[in-house]
């Protein structure tokens, strides 16, 4: 049974850096064909796919986050990471990290994925 352990800050001031890490134990994030994505939920909206690091380290993002956010991962410590700049208020939401196993496809779906962290609160101050 995959099980990610999410860590990083719940507090970050506008226009900082917001790093998260997911922990994955139960399963390589090397092993063909999962996915590990971040998805964030802000107060009263829905889900919203930020991007996603494959099997084989292939990155995929959200167009409109692109060009702040990046996804990477450390294979020997089994984590994935989240990198996020220039924070706005608007940034303020539940971030979580979540995997899914999907035969030469990835997706953008939140509803598709099986597994997921137990979420950050992350508030951006101004």
């Amino acid at each position: 049974q995959v099980q990610l352990q999410q860590s990083g800050p719940g507090l970050v001031k506008s226009s900082e850096t917001l790093s998260l890490t997911c922990t994955v134990s139960g399963g390589s994030i090397t092993t063909s064909f999962y996915v590990w994505s971040w998805i964030r939920q802000p107060p009263g909206k829905g889900l919203e796919w930020m991007g996603v690091i494959a099997y084989d380290g292939s990155n995929y993002y959200n167009p409109s986050l692109k060009s702040r956010t990046s996804i990477s991962r450390d294979n020997a410590k089994n984590t994935v990471y989240l990198q996020m700049n220039s924070l706005k208020p608007e940034d303020t939401a539940v971030y979580s990290c979540a995997a899914d196993w999907r035969y030469h496809s990835v997706s953008y779906s939140p509803s598709d994925y099986d597994y997921w962290g137990q979420g950050t609160q992350v508030t951006v101050s101004s």
